[in-house]
């Protein structure tokens, strides 16, 4: 059975907190649903209970950007592959928000910024779903790829930056913004 809820509790925010991986949806007007796995280590964090964020690194494409510019619409589901069964659906409203923003000083101070950061997620979140999840298979959790991160790090900057500079729209089409900065990664306490 679904449950719904207004904001994020506490047992929500724990649920949250101990899945190695998370997964994004997005669409906007009559194009494609993007839906994407994101696994790098705590790079979602929730900020408030009506609000979550995540870090995204640069890949292969940049479609939550543009359907977020597009239509703002957004959904994050967490699975516990582990005991208890449990997905949780957060629903909300979300934006980019990229270095060269006036507010990017404050959303990034909550995150560990990792080599080819792009941009952060900033999501208000309009609702919470859970359910049952029991036809979710148990799986062990065995590490995280360190594979992304290593290429960002051993990227140059600025051949990333012409790299990315050419990616203006998404595979429906619609317009995108790049970072006009290269984060080479920075330590926050």
């Amino acid at each position: 059975m679904a449950d719904f809820f207004a904001s994020l509790g506490p047992d929500h925010v724990a649920m949250i907190e101990a899945q190695p991986v998370f997964f994004v949806a997005t669409t906007a007007g009559d194009g494609r649903i993007n839906l994407s796995p994101k696994g790098v280590h705590d790079t979602l964090k929730v900020l408030s209970p009506t609000r979550v964020a995540y870090l995204d690194l640069g890949g292969s494409g940049n479609e939550t950007h543009a359907h977020l510019a597009a239509d703002g619409r957004i959904t994050l589901m967490a699975c516990n592959f582990r005991q208890p069964a449990l997905i949780l659906r957060i629903y909300g409203r979300g934006r980019p928000v990229l270095p060269q923003d006036p507010d990017w000083a404050d959303v990034a101070g909550h995150f560990n910024l990792l080599a080819g950061t792009r941009q952060i997620f900033d999501i208000a979140v309009e609702s919470v779903q859970t359910s049952c999840g029991w036809g979710v298979p148990l799986m062990d959790y065995a590490s995280d790829r360190q594979t992304l991160v290593k290429y960002h790090a051993q990227a140059d900057p600025a051949a990333w930056a012409a790299k990315t500079a050419g990616r203006t729209q998404s595979i429906d089409g619609l317009p995108t913004r790049a970072t006009d900065r290269y984060i080479a990664g920075e330590t926050r306490p």
